[in-house]
């Protein structure tokens, strides 16, 4: 029962503040909030930007592609060089080529995956000047995305989607910044790291003996690593990017040390991507299309959450069957603090949204627990999904969902007074099938190369787990792993470098050529015939959609990872 209402709680808090944040939000994107006016103009000024100059979905898309091409060249220049750069007062040296490129692709795509440990490898300048600020601007580009799309639903007969620039601009100076000030001076009160200050050598209570190469080793001294982690830790969490200051992240006492630091950490997590919702609604005209697609995106959560939750609660039944007692369930590679609820609660979030923070350690979850975040991941991060992202996949999929009922009753489908012809069909293929062929592909190769295979620590079925895990996280965008599998090698950094930066853009281009169709057209009077979009039907309609081609997809390589092991862990 504690664990049912602590998860009730955070899905309570959750939606109540869906509606006032996605009012302001709407108010932002149309203009009609501009209380920060002069930093605004301030930056279109520096910037060369005409704010009045609406652009069509070519001209966005490269204003897009170029804005981040420009993101990765100074993310992997700062790896390259920060050995003479300030603010490394650890004297870190530089980050090699192929570790430099993977995370250069991985923080411009918002997927923040990290195969080297941020407290040995990166200069504060390099974390603070480079990830940081990709943390906001990936986010941004994201809700920038998003924003033109619903334009395209909400615009009769325009070529013109909106202005880039602005959308970022704003996304940014509104939404992004003013959130994370606040959620970085809530965690500051409750213990979160922040300081330029360099490492801190203390004394250990009691001196402490490890092996080191086979020798006996006395140690009586401990190195506490610091840094500006707060306002790392609060743009991470809010622009679902999820990249940890720290090599364990959120589950670092410095990152995040109280119940209270754990659940600002988690809400914020899927915050605005649940307010984007009430966003879509209010920019259309119809708050009931947006309510429709968050109670869709909830539905699935709160059904994954509970197998995930049950899963962690019931233990390990080897150690049962052993005389072993397990009060608590399953608490291998989770903070005591936290527990199994906790854990699973951040578990289920942060793979619903392309999020990728942990605050525990996914790869010791149970194989049924732990197929529930790689299925949300798998379904295309679109169960609230990425800042932006999430919602502007999920509106893909409610394209197909509309297109499949329009066939089923034989007539021209309607989305929100669009008709979803040949086209529009065209490019909603695309979405769908970008990031499903980087994962699947992905997998295979890893497992039948040599390099591929030299990174799984585990054997069998739970190493095929480990890499379909994480080309799953990589190709939607999520940043979290199975951390058993070696990643920082020069194969893995290339091949999932590939299918981060393939999944990202290659999504983007028919999601904004799908904007630039939708907003040329008329809008087209309900009917009789029309299919109503918000309705609990429509609700069930669009689940069963995204359920579906998600299984269809991922089953049988699900059934060669956690499945049979599940399976093999009963039986024994």
């Amino acid at each position: 029962m504690n664990a049912f209402l602590q998860c009730a709680v955070y899905v309570i808090v959750l939606i109540a503040l869906a509606k006032p944040l996605g009012a302001y939000m709407a108010n932002v994107y149309e203009g009609r909030t501009r209380f920060l006016a002069p930093l605004e103009n301030l930056v279109y000024r520096l910037s060369g930007v005409k704010p009045e100059d609406d652009m069509d979905w070519k001209r966005y898309l490269w204003a897009t592609l170029w804005f981040n091409l420009f993101g990765f060249v100074a993310v992997y220049a700062l790896q390259r060089l920060q050995n003479f750069l300030p603010l490394n007062p650890q004297k870190m040296a530089a980050v090699s080529a192929d570790s430099s490129f993977n995370t250069a692709v991985s923080f411009i795509t918002n997927t923040n995956w990290q195969g080297y440990a941020g407290e040995t490898t990166m200069s504060y300048l390099t974390q603070m000047l480079g990830l940081a600020v990709q943390n906001f601007l990936s986010a941004a580009t994201g809700m920038a995305v998003l924003i033109a799309l619903i334009r395209g639903f909400a615009r009769r007969q325009a070529n013109g989607i909106g202005n880039f620039w602005v959308d970022v601009t704003r996304s940014t100076v509104y939404v992004l910044l003013p959130l994370s000030l606040l959620l970085a001076c809530g965690l500051v009160t409750q213990g979160v790291v922040q300081t330029f200050a360099p490492y801190k050598t203390v004394e250990l209570l009691q001196p402490v003996q490890y092996l080191d190469g086979g020798k006996t080793v006395t140690a009586t001294t401990q190195t506490l690593p610091l840094g500006p982690v707060a306002s790392q830790v609060a743009i991470k969490q809010l622009g679902t990017n999820g990249g940890g200051f720290f090599n364990v992240n959120s589950a670092h006492p410095y990152e995040n040390p109280t119940p209270l630091s754990d659940f600002l950490e988690l809400l914020a997590i899927l915050l605005i991507s649940a307010g984007l919702c009430y966003t879509f609604g209010r920019m259309i005209g119809d708050t009931r299309q947006g309510w429709a697609l968050l109670a869709a995106m909830t539905i699935v959560f709160v059904g994954f959450l509970t197998v995930c939750m049950l899963s962690e609660q019931a233990g390990n039944p080897i150690l049962a069957h052993l005389g072993v007692s397990q009060p608590l369930g399953n608490m291998e590679g989770k903070e005591v603090r936290f527990g199994v609820t906790d854990s699973a609660l951040w578990a289920t979030a942060t793979t619903s949204a392309s999020n990728g923070s942990v605050n525990a350690m996914h790869d010791s979850f149970t194989p049924l627990g732990g197929l529930v975040p790689m299925v949300l991941m798998q379904l295309g991060e679109i169960i609230f999904g990425g800042v932006g992202s999430g919602l502007y996949g999920m509106l893909v999929f409610a394209i197909v969902a509309v297109f499949i009922a329009g066939l089923m009753v034989g007539r021209t489908p309607e989305y929100v007074g669009k008709k979803i012809e040949s086209y529009e069909m065209k490019m909603a293929s695309l979405a769908v099938l970008f990031p499903f062929f980087a994962a699947l592909i992905g997998t295979a190769i890893a497992v039948v190369v040599e390099p591929g295979v030299a990174g799984m620590s585990n054997p069998g079925a739970h190493g095929f787990s480990e890499v379909l895990y994480a080309f799953s996280s990589a190709s939607n965008n999520n940043g979290s792993a199975f951390a058993g599998l070696n990643a920082n090698t020069p194969f893995y950094n290339t091949a999932l470098g590939i299918a981060m930066w393939t999944s990202r853009y290659w999504l983007i281009v028919p999601v904004l050529a799908l904007a630039g169709s939708l907003a040329r057209k008329k809008l087209v009077p309900a009917s009789a015939g029309t299919l109503p979009t918000h309705t609990p039907l429509f609700v069930a309609f669009l689940v069963g959609t995204v359920l579906v081609i998600g299984a269809l997809t991922f089953v049988p390589g699900l059934a060669l990872g956690p499945i049979v092991e599940q399976l093999q862990l009963w039986s024994h």
